[in-house]
């Protein structure tokens, strides 16, 4: 029976059957007719020697390869290092269990390239098998996930040596790392090593074949990664070829690996770029009609096969010999049903009828990496279009990148990349922005490490997308963190260094930028420059990095575009324009902070700059003000803004102006004293200044306090404390312009009555007014009301704020009410006469 069961199998499903059945069963097909004999005799030994163990047939031998498989098996015990090892893998190691896929194809991708090379050196090396490629398959009924390659392949004493014990691991080094204080670089690529071990994330048993060109033998290697684990010839002989064949039979949590969708999707994500090609096994529906095999068989009726049959699609198995070339195909099979006219009758006797249709799942291999990694080609070779394809590919958000550095750094760290600059930042680019980090994918060797790594960059360059690829990067070994080392500092300092030369150049470009047809827009329009688009932006981001990277300052500075008072509306000036047009005697560069342009051409600070033709900055974005104050000079020019003391401009005679200065002192003497003591501590100290030029007074900070822009903006922060806001409050000075007529007139005021309500309310509502056109706001807005009122009642002439007596409402005569009566009665009747119907 179980021979017979195992020759008509339909499906190749598991059965299971006592081991001294096996056995017997197992001596028969190998030709041993002798019951009584030795043979018979050795086998049920056997047989009574495994009894007692739940022992199913391998799916990936037959009954008879099963049991020579295990009579020849030599049982070997792992290493304590392995044994260690691998409880830490299963148990803490990997944070996701997926990461065994990446590891398998790898090291698969190791060998083939030790393969090639191999080939170069001998040319007949690769005739046991021509083709380079990795080969991904599952079996969702054995619960079984496959991978295979066509590498070097390993002897017997391989499988020992790499599988079982440290030769040539590396896991003592590993362990000794986990144990000890040391800093030691592991770099596990291209080896069976610690990585293998995240096989046993999700396998409970694993198989190894493997054939190597060195040894005639195809050997199996396999363990349950319970301390041991066994080595045998394989019995169905030498079925690679060349290489090595995993199978892994999957834990109850991993069904998820027996999926087309999430197979395909991982080696994407990690291996889109590996060098040969991965197939994988997929499998595809297709609606056919009905052939005269399978109506025969129905009509025999074979009532097991009919129960097989019955509610099933029929599987075709397409891995035929000889079908290479087809098996390797990249597009899906797709049959489209044929459409039945309208006037056919078909024939109830015959078993060709072409409207019977059935489901049939057809297996084919497709190719899963199709990408190429365009980084290791020389850049002269590939086209603008295959960047942007290759951006597009890499980013998946339907964005687009017209900016790109490829490079190679060489030196103490070897590597390559390419870095792009998207056409459009996110839309909540800046909304929680020091959670997001740069999305550039870290290779090693064309296999994905990392998407998700914070520190290659700084936070201020996290609109960067693209790819690095390196073989000197020290992993530790599963490739899943990294190490902070030396050389991975080095390497994000050469990844600034690239993407502030791809923006400098951006920026260079400009000057000599013609639109043409490309840089207009639907309505026919010219688009803004290059480097302006970036501005708008990602201008924020460079302004965050004046703040905190201090060692590319100087670079970054020079990225800066500010509006200016001879920009215009839509123009943009950076700082080496602003000092290529400076003043000959002009030496500093002047800015004014504030919440608009608007509000800023028409401060008062801004007369005397204008009067003197010079140029200043306009700080309106709220960042601004911050990154200018880690600026303090440029190309030996001092930052100085307008709004604080001791603005000074180089074509004065300065002997004058402090003459000048002395003489208007001790003549606004009176008035800057009263001003001082009716103000108290709303002013640290009341000057005469030549700084405006038509406004009467103006009120400046200290130079090294916060301006009334700043204080503004810190007031307006979501989490501020009002308690703490005395804190952010400058020392300020009032600076009095002694040529105005009313502050001429405020002098003569204080000398005749200095104490009179017209004095004090005029002193205050200079403040008032100072305060507002300086920018700041009003602390005590009652009183300000109060003193509004006042002066409004002297303009309009009111001799008292004593209210007026209530109105008085006059009630109306009831005969009044009376008639009003009638009226309405009056509509009544004519209402009613109205909607009788005519006679």
């Amino acid at each position: 029976f179980f021979i017979l069961s195992i020759r008509d199998n339909p499906k190749n499903k598991i059965m299971k059957f006592s081991i001294p059945t096996i056995a017997l069963a197992c001596t028969i097909l190998a030709g041993t007719t002798d019951w009584s004999g030795s043979s018979m005799g050795a086998s049920l030994a056997f047989a009574d020697e495994i009894e007692g163990t739940d022992t199913e047939v391998n799916p990936l031998f037959s009954a008879e390869e099963q049991a020579l498989l295990e009579s020849s098996s030599e049982k070997f015990e792992f290493q304590a290092e392995v044994t260690r090892l691998m409880d830490i893998v299963i148990n803490s190691l990997y944070k996701n269990k997926e990461i065994f896929l990446r590891e398998l194809i790898s090291n698969a991708s190791d060998a083939l390239d030790k393969a090639r090379f191999k080939g170069i050196k001998e040319k007949e090396y690769l005739d046991t098998k021509k083709e380079l490629e990795v080969r991904i398959s599952y079996d969702k009924e054995a619960r079984t996930l496959t991978i295979s390659d066509s590498g070097v392949g390993m002897t017997r004493t391989e499988l020992v040596d790499n599988l079982g014990t440290v030769a040539k691991s590396g896991t003592t080094n590993f362990m000794e790392q986990l144990g000890g204080e040391g800093d030691g670089d592991l770099s596990m690529i291209g080896q069976f090593g610690v990585g293998f071990y995240s096989i046993y994330l999700v396998s409970e048993k694993v198989t190894v074949a493997s054939k190597s060109n060195d040894e005639d033998t195809q050997h199996v290697w396999s363990s349950q990664a319970d301390g041991s684990f066994v080595v045998s010839p394989d019995p169905r002989g030498n079925t690679l070829g060349r290489g090595t064949e995993i199978t892994m039979y999957l834990k109850d949590d991993a069904s998820e690996f027996l999926d087309d969708y999430k197979i395909e999707s991982l080696v994407k994500r990690y291996s889109e770029f590996i060098t040969f090609p991965i197939y994988l096994r997929k499998t595809v529906e297709e609606i056919v009609a009905a052939d005269d095999e399978d109506d025969e068989e129905y009509e025999d009726g074979d009532e097991e096969d009919l129960d097989e049959e019955e509610g099933e699609v029929e599987y075709e198995d397409e891995e035929e010999e000889g079908e290479e070339e087809e098996k390797k195909t990249e597009t899906k099979k797709t049959t489209e049903n044929t459409k039945i006219p309208d006037s056919y009758n078909p024939d109830p006797d015959s078993p060709h009828d072409p409207t019977i249709k059935k489901a049939v799942l057809n297996f084919e291999w497709v190719r899963a990496n199709d990408n190429t990694a365009i980084w290791a080609r020389d850049k002269e070779e590939i086209t603008d279009d295959e960047y942007k394809e290759f951006y597009r590919n890499l980013a998946k958000d339907g964005t687009a990148s017209n900016n790109w550095i490829h490079f190679k750094a060489e030196g103490e760290v070897e590597f390559k990349g390419i870095l792009y600059i998207p056409e459009e930042a996110p839309h909540d680019m800046y909304d929680k922005f020091y959670e997001k980090d740069a999305k550039i994918r870290l290779y090693v060797r064309k296999v994905l490490i990392t998407d998700e790594f914070d520190d290659l960059v700084p936070q201020y360059l996290n609109f960067l997308r693209g790819v690095v690829d390196s073989d000197d990067l020290p992993l530790n070994v599963n490739r899943e963190g990294l190490q902070q080392s030396k050389i991975l500092k080095v390497m994000g300092k050469k990844l600034v260094r690239k993407a502030l030369e791809m923006i400098r150049k951006l920026a260079k470009a400009d000057d000599e930028w013609e639109p043409d047809e490309d840089d207009k827009d639907q309505k026919g329009e010219v688009r803004k420059s290059p480097y302006m688009r970036f501005w708008d932006q990602f201008g924020k981001s460079i302004k965050l990095g004046v703040i905190e990277d201090t060692s590319n300052r100087s670079k970054l500075t020079k990225l800066l575009r500010y509006k200016t008072s001879k920009s215009g509306a839509d123009g943009w000036r950076s700082l080496e324009d602003y000092v290529a047009d400076m003043k000959e005697w002009q030496t500093n560069i002047y800015y004014i902070a504030g919440e608009s342009m608007e509000a800023l051409e028409s401060s008062p600070f801004l007369e005397k700059l204008k009067q003197k033709d010079l140029e200043v900055l306009y700080l309106i974005d709220p960042i601004d003000e911050y990154s200018m104050q880690q600026i303090m000079e440029f190309e030996g020019k001092r930052m100085m803004s307008v709004t604080k003391e001791g603005l000074k401009f180089g074509d004065e005679d300065e002997d004058l102006v402090a003459a000048r200065e002395k003489a208007y002192k001790a003549k606004f003497l009176p008035l800057t004293t009263f001003l001082k003591d009716t103000y108290g501590q709303k002013i640290s100290k009341v000057v005469v200044s030549s700084r405006v030029e038509t406004s009467p007074v103006v009120i400046v900070t200290g130079q090294w306090g916060n301006s009334a822009n700043m204080e503004r903006i810190m007031r307006a922060q979501a989490l501020s404390d009002r308690n703490q806001n005395s804190y952010l409050t400058s020392q300020k000075t009032m600076e009095l312009n002694p040529r105005h007529p009313l502050i001429t007139k405020l002098l003569s005021m204080v000398e005749d009555d200095p104490d009179a309500q017209e004095t004090s309310d005029a002193a205050m509502m200079l403040y008032d007014t100072a305060a507002l056109t300086s920018g700041f706001t009003i602390e005590d807005v009652d009183a300000y009301t109060q003193r509004m009122f006042r002066i409004m009642k002297g303009v309009v002439g009111v001799d008292s704020f004593d209210l007026e007596e209530e109105i008085e409402i006059v009630e109306e005569d009831d005969d009044d009410d009376d008639d009003l009566d009638d009226d309405e009665d009056d509509l009544d009747d004519i209402d009613g006469h109205m909607d009788e119907p005519e006679l």
